[in-house]
């Protein structure tokens, strides 16, 4: 067993989600030396089908499948799932969180001042994003302009498929920025390193244990912070002696509904989730969700509707993603094993009606609904269950911070929610101002 190096660190951070990223960027930028380990590959993001499906879509790693086939997809590279995602920003449930004793009402000011967060300019809207945005007005519902994690001046409309598989042209916010802003300022940075376990004693935590290029590795630090996401840091928890985590969780569950618009044709730079509404009393969100043409074809075929496989161009598409229901359990080698209930399936029903109501005052045909898949788990180490309102588990210095703290379903894209909570644990960790630890000799 091997130590990484004689270097000094005030906290180690396992994963470069937007929560662990924060952190770490917010750590180093005030003079902390900070570790980062993350499982996934770096390098340059290319923006292609091949990069995604490599690093968001492994069958056993990245892809999960529950018990009835609802496939749960997450993205294992630097900036995790976020190099991926559409870049919408919903904001914090600040109301929800206050329960648990976290106030992000400030932490939530500094994030929309500093991030690039603001609803698409007119220009960037396309012809399909405008009719199904003035088609759910006249239907009565309340569908609005979204905000987006994106350096608008940036844009081309050259820029095609955005939002899939990641974005090359840096338009879109991700955590890979706060990564990159860590680094530069001392952070170091180990990608291909799985966090197996927090090592120490029953009662606080010294570092982690990891296997890297086919070696056991360990690293010490002052401060460890699990932020391997909502699969991952249960999993790391239960393997450190917290093994009441991974119980109890939401996974956002979503289809999409599509309909055949002959008169309106879709650009290459299709922004999804432009646009939607928050249906909050129903449970569920809705929002325009446009997608390449290889997602478009693998969708399509799930289902079986071959017909439409060729349809691309004119194929008009609502996501309809619901808040589930907690419930469920993750194996130990990291099995989804959770099934909707039927308050789910209700949900989906429901939003499937909606969105079909949509496209047909929009003039849509042939319209069908696609396969089920989930998103955004978390939940499986919940605030005042796992976690406490500063995020310290029972084992001091050992925290968490990713989806997996939320303690309530609440059914939107959290992205904005974990910078906050990653700001907010940065603050309270540099106040404490302990002393810097060596790295352990194996």
């Amino acid at each position: 067993m091997e130590s990484i190096s004689q270097a000094e660190y005030d906290a180690i951070v396992v994963g470069s989600g937007p929560g662990g990223a924060t952190v770490a960027r917010e750590m180093a930028c005030r003079g902390k030396k900070v570790l980062i380990l993350e499982w996934g590959p770096g390098g340059e993001v290319r923006g292609t089908a091949a990069q995604y499906f490599s690093q968001a879509m492994i069958p056993g790693k990245s892809l999960l499948l529950t018990p009835e086939l609802v496939g749960m997809v997450r993205g294992i590279t630097t900036g995790g799932s976020s190099l991926f995602y559409c870049g919408t920003a919903y904001a914090a449930p600040l109301e929800m969180l206050r329960k648990y004793g976290v106030d992000l009402a400030i932490e939530a000011q500094e994030t929309r001042a500093e991030l690039p967060i603001a609803p698409l300019k007119a220009e960037m809207l396309t012809p399909m994003t405008s009719r199904l945005m003035d088609s759910a007005r006249q239907i009565g519902l309340d569908w609005q302009m979204l905000d987006k994690f994106m350096y608008q001046d940036r844009w081309q409309a050259e820029y095609p498929a955005f939002g899939y598989y990641g974005d090359p042209h840096g338009v879109k916010w991700s955590a890979r920025n706060y990564v990159d802003a860590a680094v530069a300022h001392g952070a170091v940075l180990l990608n291909g390193a799985k966090v197996t376990r927090v090592i120490g004693d029953s009662h606080a935590a010294s570092g982690v244990e990891f296997t890297m290029n086919g070696q056991t590795r360990r690293a010490s630090a002052g401060r460890v912070v699990i932020a391997a996401g909502g699969i991952g840091s249960p999993l790391i928890l239960r393997q450190s002696g917290i093994r009441e985590a991974g119980y109890d969780y939401f996974f956002d569950p979503l289809i999409t509904v599509c309909g055949t618009l002959k008169d309106v044709s879709l650009r290459d730079d299709e922004i999804p989730m432009s646009t939607g509404a928050h249906l909050r009393d129903e449970g569920y969100m809705m929002t325009d969700m446009a997608m390449p043409p290889l997602m478009h074809t693998l969708f399509t075929a799930q289902v079986f509707h071959l017909n439409r496989l060729f349809s691309f161009r004119h194929t008009a598409r609502i996501m309809v993603k619901i808040k589930d229901d907690l419930g469920g359990q993750l194996t130990d080698s990291g099995g989804v094993r959770k099934k909707l209930t039927a308050a789910d399936r209700g949900k989906l029903k429901a939003g499937f009606e909606n969105a079909r109501r949509v496209l047909k005052a929009a003039g849509a045909t042939d319209i069908y609904k696609t396969g089920i898949l989930a998103a955004h788990p978390g939940g499986t180490a919940k605030i005042g269950e796992i976690v406490d309102a500063n995020l310290k588990t029972r084992i001091d210095n050992l925290y968490v911070c990713d989806c997996s703290v939320i303690p309530e379903a609440w059914g939107l894209p959290p992205t904005f929610t974990l910078i906050a909570l990653g700001k907010r644990l940065a603050s309270h960790l540099v106040a404490e101002q302990r002393p810097a630890a060596h790295t352990a000799a194996a």
